[in-house]
């Protein structure tokens, strides 16, 4: 009698009528949507068409960087056939230089903070748009409880991160250059160490939000895909045992649902993880490229320029690796969070 009651509400139930779950990532920035193929077979394709565009649209940026950098050569070149005299005045060349070299380099690095600041900004809101999608289909394949760890601690990250490069990194950053400079101009020891400081807790500050990041993901993993693995296969055993007759059948057609999950979860996580490169790998591109000019012009001003001067526009070069380090921070935490989503319960 049992069982007849459970049939006839099993025969019941499937007149119900029912929804599908839309799991579609959501689209990309505009600035980023250019740079997205329109058809992607794998991931790799995506990949390379992401990184051809966006390194063919670099040209403008990198003849302006590569001008800005010649400017600084030029006036290293004339402060050093200028420092040549002896006496007083060479202190003042030596101001003037520092000077002449911070006013060349402040704009364009004042343009890349904030290009850099607004990055992070736009990645953690597309974040936060895709990572309830990844939850919700994670979630449809039996993965309940790692979907819940990992949007946790992706929100969580992503949130203190995404506040504290506006808050405190990017203030920081000025403090640095400002700190850089002052001890380009007067040479104090107190500056340098001050510099140095800032720079040490910048750097540090990145490093453990990437290793607790990575030690949560690490710690919760293993333990929640172990146990929607077994919450999984003890409602398909549940299914195939109450239900009489039609149990092996609905119990299979439950694992063919979710298989369609992770289908769908797939695509939404692909595209998902080629817009988040979309919209950071301009960005960093073009800070990649001033810090690497800048690199190189410290080289070149090292031959026949003071160490004053050098350390300067190393100081500049330093601030754009941070740069570097802040976007590329917040993009590899959102990528590996994507991953994690996509690889399910192991």
């Amino acid at each position: 009698m049992k069982k007849l009651i459970l049939l006839l509400v099993l025969l019941f139930s499937l007149c119900i009528p029912v929804q599908a779950s839309d799991f579609t990532a959501p689209e990309a920035p505009e600035f980023a949507e250019d740079l997205l193929p329109e058809e992607n077979n794998t991931f790799g394709e995506g990949l390379w068409y992401v990184l051809k565009t966006a390194i063919g649209r670099l040209r403008p940026d990198l003849a302006e960087s590569c001008g800005i950098c010649l400017s600084v050569i030029g006036a290293v070149l004339l402060i050093s056939l200028l420092q040549s005299y002896e006496g007083k005045s060479r202190d003042m060349v030596v101001l003037a230089g520092v000077v002449a070299i911070s006013c060349l380099l402040l704009k364009p690095t004042k343009s890349l903070i904030a290009l850099g600041c607004d990055t992070v900004t736009e990645m953690s809101d597309y974040g936060k748009l895709l990572l309830p999608v990844m939850t919700a289909a994670l979630a449809a394949q039996g993965g309940t409880v790692s979907s819940a760890s990992l949007y946790t601690a992706t929100a969580l990250f992503d949130a203190v991160l995404s506040t504290a490069v506006s808050v405190l990194l990017v203030p920081m950053v000025y403090i640095f250059l400002v700190l850089g400079v002052v001890n380009a101009a007067v040479g104090d020891a107190m500056m340098k160490k001050m510099r140095d400081f800032v720079k040490w807790l910048m750097t540090w500050g990145l490093k453990i939000v990437l290793y607790g990041f990575s030690a949560y993901l690490g710690i919760t993993g293993v333990i929640s895909g172990t146990a929607d693995q077994a919450a999984v296969k003890a409602t398909k055993l549940t299914i195939s045992g109450m239900v009489p007759v039609v149990g092996s059948i609905l119990s299979d057609a439950s694992e063919t649902i979710l298989v369609s999950a992770g289908v769908v979860k797939n695509a939404a996580g692909i595209y998902g993880m080629l817009a988040i490169l979309a919209i950071a790998v301009g960005p960093f591109l073009k800070i990649g490229v001033q810090y690497l000019l800048l690199k190189l012009t410290a080289a070149i001003c090292g031959v026949f320029a003071g160490k004053e001067i050098t350390g300067l526009i190393d100081d500049f070069s330093g601030a754009m690796g941070f740069l570097l380090a802040m976007t590329g921070t917040l993009c590899l935490l959102l990528l590996i969070s994507v991953v994690c989503f996509l690889k399910g319960m192991g």
